[in-house]
């Protein structure tokens, strides 16, 4: 990818919380937030009524998300957005590939329901169909075929949901990816910066990366195969280490196995589709 953007900037859409973004993984690194407490406590009083507002102002769903779990959801991401700032693999990318990871990690949790004690399996497909239907909003291309399509595509995507065997635990319909699939490239065009954006939220949940974390519903090796490709692998794996980093920010050891897990995992996946 080059470095000429043909896509919004985030920054351009919402500046108020990008700025909050840089202070808070400035703030991480230099030590000044040292705590899961300190980070809460930052993000809660930058999210005034005001703020979320703002933020609501450009993704109308954003404030269900914030109110979830008593805004944890809301504190995860922004501990992921703060990760983001701090990755290497973010660092050494070009302008364009840090702009797409930014939407993405923006809209990664944005349909997210956790329940008490349950993980919500099924977010990452529900949160793709948002994402898709806010993204020419917010000025990205779509397709001529878009106008036609995009409400049928979201129907197909948020009723993705199957039941893991032996279990009434809800996780995603990984049989429905071909269709899925085929209707991003309907969408977006399937390299189109949206469909790349739409396709990383679609499938942050579909690979086992960390023992702690394992998936409902991993995606086989021939899915893969099937599914991921060198375009959309860089940004998969950026979001992967900083979705996991933001649960481990503040335990060196457990941040570190992470990132070891986690790239050991993408290594054997870029040697799969090179083959």
């Amino acid at each position: 990818m080059t470095d000429n953007l043909d896509f919004p900037a985030i920054g351009t859409r919402l500046p108020g919380m990008m700025d909050f973004v840089s202070v808070l993984a400035r703030d991480y690194r230099s030590g000044d937030i040292d705590s899961a407490a300190s980070l809460e406590e930052r993000v809660r009083s930058f999210f005034s009524p005001d703020a979320l507002a703002q933020v609501e102002s450009v993704a109308p769903p954003w404030r269900d998300m914030a109110s979830h779990d008593g805004g944890a959801t809301l504190v995860h991401v922004m501990a992921v957005f703060a990760s983001l700032f701090l990755c290497p693999e973010f660092r050494q990318a070009s302008l364009s590939r840090q702009e797409l990871m930014k939407w993405i990690v923006f809209f990664h949790d944005i349909a997210k329901t956790p329940r008490e004690g349950q993980r919500d399996f099924t977010h990452g497909f529900r949160s793709a169909a948002v994402t898709a239907r806010l993204l020419p909003g917010m000025g990205f291309a779509v397709t001529p075929e878009y106008e036609n399509h995009i409400e049928d595509w979201a129907r197909l995507v948020g009723t993705a949901v199957t039941e893991q065997p032996g279990t009434l635990i809800r996780i995603q319909d990984n049989r429905r990816l071909p269709d899925i699939a085929g209707g991003i490239g309907r969408l977006f065009g399937y390299a189109a910066p949206a469909a790349l954006i739409v396709r990383t939220v679609l499938l942050h949940m579909s690979l086992d990366v960390v023992e702690d974390w394992p998936q409902a519903a991993p995606l086989t090796d021939n899915e893969i195969e099937k599914y991921l490709d060198f375009d959309l692998l860089p940004l998969l794996k950026i979001m992967m280490l900083v979705d996991n980093d933001g649960y481990a920010l503040f335990d060196k050891p457990v941040k570190e196995r992470y990132r070891r897990e986690t790239l050991e995992v993408f290594a054997r996946i870029e040697s799969l589709l090179s083959v």
